[in-house]
């Protein structure tokens, strides 16, 4: 079964709710939401199921009362432009997405209500003009990725003896995550820390990226929750056991997939709420006078086996601070 379809599986439970939705809409159409995905459809399974979930939850029922078209960059963030534009193509009447498409959809319409479930900063990258009235066409969660930088690095030091030399691997292509590095620097500065930044911009760049910094680090942070790195975040998990190096990350499926720990928003959570900003826009209301919203859940995810390889101790503290261990 393809993903759509278990998306449109998962809304048949709840047509009971049918009616509600059903008043909102023009007699003969369904509004149309398009559902702009940065990464692939696997690794946005359970953030796009949770933000279908919310929808049917406030009555809007995926082929009854609402379409969704869902389009994938896999990662490919120059082509984030041209699915923006063949949605507005469609007429969708509202797009939900995140990260490095906003400012990519914003550019191709001024017009079509544009929802962001995750963003970095939508202030200071222009996307609203201030988080309690946005303006324009857009508005959605802010994830507060800069506010944590220095929260992720005081986790790291706890974990990792004498952490003097930390390296930072980011998205070159993402504008946003060179915001969240000035955050991190600062924060290092503070805590004694000395950085070297290693920017990569393809699959290619990552494995020499390794090879330069392995002997001079004694760990990393990958930037940001960036499609482009996550879709590599097995690789870079590998070759991070193999250079016996401790990986900071901003969301647990880079833990999942072999990193040593995370702390940052629950993705699940924000997609959730952004179905919440959909519903109010399909009933008149407009993402200009939409105040952004913040994160309430955080989850700091910890792989105790990645620390046993690293022969690393989690502090007892550490642990039972911990939203989930891997094990």
């Amino acid at each position: 079964m393809s993903t759509r379809r278990e998306f449109i599986t998962l809304l048949g439970g709840a047509a009971a709710v049918w009616p509600i939705a059903a008043q909102a809409q023009q007699p003969g159409k369904l509004p149309i939401i398009g559902f702009l995905g940065t990464g692939t459809p696997s690794s946005w399974n359970q953030w796009t199921a949770a933000f279908v979930q919310r929808l049917s939850e406030l009555g809007w029922i995926g082929g009854r009362t609402i379409a969704i078209e869902y389009r994938w960059a896999e990662g490919r963030t120059e082509s984030l432009a041209e699915i923006a534009a063949e949605l507005v193509r469609l007429k969708v009447d509202v797009i939900v997405t995140s990260g490095a498409a906003v400012p990519a959809a914003k550019q191709i319409t001024s017009v079509i209500p544009i929802v962001f479930a995750v963003a970095s900063d939508p202030v200071g990258t222009g996307m609203v003009t201030s988080l309690a009235r946005p303006g324009g066409n857009v508005t959605g969660l802010s994830q507060q990725s800069r506010e944590l930088a220095g929260k992720r690095l005081e986790l790291l030091r706890e974990i990792v003896p004498n952490l003097r030399r930390l390296v930072v691997m980011a998205n070159a292509a993402n504008p946003t995550l060179m915001l969240e590095l000035d955050d991190i620097e600062a924060a290092a500065r503070t805590l004694g820390l000395e950085v070297a930044v290693f920017p990569i911009r393809r699959g290619a760049d990552i494995v020499p990226a390794f090879a330069a910094f392995k002997e001079q680090a004694q760990a990393l942070y990958v930037l940001g929750s960036d499609p482009f790195v996550q879709i590599h975040r097995t690789a870079i998990s590998t070759l991070a056991a193999a250079a016996h190096m401790p990986t900071m990350h901003s969301t647990r499926e880079y833990v999942e997939a072999g990193g040593l720990l995370s702390y940052g928003p629950n993705y699940t959570d924000l997609f959730r709420r952004a179905g919440n900003y959909v519903d109010k826009i399909l009933r008149g209301a407009k993402p200009a006078d939409m105040p952004v919203e913040q994160p309430t859940k955080f989850d700091l995810v910890i792989n105790l086996t990645t620390a046993k390889a690293l022969d690393l101790e989690i502090p007892p503290k550490l642990l039972a601070l911990a939203d989930e261990v891997i094990e």
